[in-house]
């Protein structure tokens, strides 16, 4: 799992960066905050924003609901369905080119506008509107990873570490002075729905934080060094495509960034002319190629302390798998597929 590290705090002396919380105390009166995002990660910080005690959670913004699912029925975000929940008003507008959508965003009159992975960029008429700061909570450590797959491309990079950045918006992407940040550690077998999901807390304890200090004027702004922006596109599905020439820690890396969407996914020919594609989930880098074996061939059941693995050829070694899914069935483990496919079955 990833893990917490102590960084040095802009405003001086050492912070813990992760489990840390905001301080005790809290704006007196409450903060009136507009909330803008659209997926789990944004649940997240909005959640904590409704229960803490600083903020007034005036109204919620979020991406119009989407066809989901075979049956494509409309799916309301996490973050409309949390703010229901809580009894909070949702607006869902398509974008902020109509001038009528603004006005209504104005006559909220709010001290803070908070976006969290919203999927819309905001025209400078929405981030002039709030009394104090539009501010961001973004899942990386900038200038590196703007964009909107930071998670997947750290892990994907081989990043040794993350974390949090609660920036000050402006037009640019991602580009905006850095107020507060958290670091984490990767951990070698961290994949991007772990790293998720420890970021999404830690974002929302840095939201806190943040908006503990901003009354206060105890929040610097640092301007981002442009000289070491690097950029985190979007994912597409046909990225999950695994290239068995590459080596095996690179190879590593891209299973686990792809993990748990859209998933690592190669073409096994069984038979010459029958190709079955196969979903891998993340695994282990194993030991050297025997003579031989060529990338992408798979080479059986290896033993490890944690069961059996299939071994697949990488560039340089072996890659060893627990658990594949072959299309159109579930998941098994490295076992049954031996067994069901290769005709290799242990007792």
């Amino acid at each position: 799992m990833a893990q917490g590290l102590i960084v040095e705090d802009p405003l001086g002396g050492d912070i813990e960066l992760k489990n840390g919380g905001p301080e005790q105390d809290y704006p007196k009166p409450p903060l009136r905050v507009v909330f803008m995002g659209t997926p789990d990660f944004a649940a997240e910080s909005l959640n904590a924003l409704i229960k803490w005690p600083g903020a007034e959670v005036l109204c919620v913004y979020t991406q119009p609901d989407r066809p989901c699912g075979r049956g494509q029925e409309c799916t309301p975000s996490p973050v409309k369905l949390a703010a229901l929940t809580a009894g909070i008003e949702v607006r869902q507008p398509l974008n902020f080119k109509d001038p009528a959508d603004v006005a209504a965003l104005a006559a909220l009159d709010f001290d803070v506008l908070v976006v969290a992975a919203y999927g819309l960029i905001l025209p400078q008429a929405v981030l002039d509107l709030p009394r104090l700061m539009p501010i961001n909570v973004h899942a990386s450590l900038l200038p590196r990873w703007r964009g909107a797959a930071p998670i997947q491309r750290c892990i994907e990079a081989g990043d040794l570490v993350t974390g949090i950045t609660i920036m000050k918006m402006e037009l640019g992407l991602d580009s905006g002075p850095i107020l507060l940040q958290r670091a984490l550690r990767i951990a070698d077998n961290d994949h991007a729905g772990i790293l998720h999901d420890e970021l999404a807390g830690m974002g929302a304890e840095a939201l806190l934080d943040a908006l503990t200090r901003l009354p206060q004027g105890r929040l610097m702004q640092l301007a981002q060094d442009e000289s070491r922006v690097t950029l985190a596109p979007k994912l597409s599905k046909d990225e999950g495509l695994i290239d068995w020439t590459l080596p095996a820690e690179k190879l590593h890396n891209h299973i686990r960034a792809m993990h748990p969407w859209p998933g690592a996914f190669f073409d096994w020919e069984q038979t010459p002319g029958k190709v079955l594609r196969l979903s891998i989930e993340p695994g282990a880098v194993g030991e050297d190629l025997p003579k031989g074996a060529k990338p992408g061939d798979i080479l059986g059941l290896v033993p490890t302390d944690s069961g059996q693995r299939l071994a697949i050829a990488t560039a340089d070694k072996a890659y060893l798998v627990a658990r594949l899914t072959p299309r159109g069935k579930k998941p098994q483990d490295a076992q049954a597929f031996a067994c069901g496919y290769l005709k290799a079955c242990q007792g």
